[in-house]
């Protein structure tokens, strides 16, 4: 059994992963860290400040995270020194915070880091990536809607969206919405919708005269994101010390983290 720790265990996404994990044959959920000390189906959640001790306690062989940008340095941080294998999904990490994590992983534990885990928009993501080695002269516009409670805009998969274009059709100026009297040039504009309870809605739009191919993902249900973090958490377990995306855990050479 691969025992695993959730931080931000009581949130929208914590308490997914630890359900699945929970339901799992082949993981034991062994604890969880929060902002503020509870249980998830049973098990101790403990309040952050204790992260350090907790580890010590339940000696988990992997931490999945998936909290704020402020928490997830200090969570690797912690992982790292019990020798936890990561899986983290917190988006939002500024450079300097990206680095942080960064130094606390490399050299000492292998950890899977990517701004989306599910397995769909891993796939759709390859797809952006050959329909902008192709089509590297049309319009191309991004657009993505999340849940009202979402903070970070764009989201960490859009941002990876737009990585991919700039490498694959060349960098241009980035146009967040627009208004007024703008012509269009070879900007990407970039359209960010917050709402109810979206899941994840993300598409990709390739404009040419008298055509448009639009390349689009849905998520219906976090679980699909949880189930990913899961197919990561058992992959990463064993892995020599590093950085690892989910196109290492599929298999999908040009995916990265």
């Amino acid at each position: 059994m691969i025992k695993v720790a959730v931080c931000g265990a009581l949130g929208r996404m914590g308490s997914t992963v630890g359900r699945m994990v929970n339901e799992s044959s082949d993981l034991e959920l062994v604890g969880g860290i929060d902002v503020g000390a509870g249980s998830l189906f049973g098990i101790e959640v403990a309040e952050s400040g204790r992260i350090d001790e907790f580890f010590g306690k339940v000696k988990p062989d992997v931490v999945i995270d998936f909290t704020t940008a402020s928490a997830a340095v200090a969570n690797a941080k912690a992982a790292a020194a019990h020798k936890a294998a990561l899986v983290v999904g917190t988006t939002g990490l500024s450079a300097d915070q990206r680095a942080g994590m960064e130094r606390v992983i490399v050299g000492n534990v292998p950890a899977v880091i990517s701004s989306n885990f599910s397995i769909g928009v891993n796939i759709f993501w390859e797809l952006v990536r050959q329909a902008a080695r192709m089509l590297s002269e049309y319009d191309i516009e991004v657009i993505e809607a999340h849940h009202r409670y979402k903070k970070d805009a764009p989201s960490g998969t859009a941002k990876t969206i737009l990585q991919i274009l700039d490498e694959e059709a060349g960098e241009r100026e980035k146009m967040f919405g627009r208004e007024g009297m703008t012509e269009r040039g070879r900007e990407i504009g970039v359209h960010v919708i917050r709402g109810g309870d979206i899941v994840g809605d993300h598409a990709v739009l390739f404009s040419g005269n008298f055509e448009t191919i639009k390349l689009s993902h849905r998520a219906y249900d976090r679980s699909v994101f949880a189930q990913g973090a899961l197919k990561a958490a058992r992959w990463v377990v064993g892995k020599s010390p590093g950085i690892y995306g989910m196109g290492d855990v599929l298999e999908l050479e040009s995916v990265r983290p």
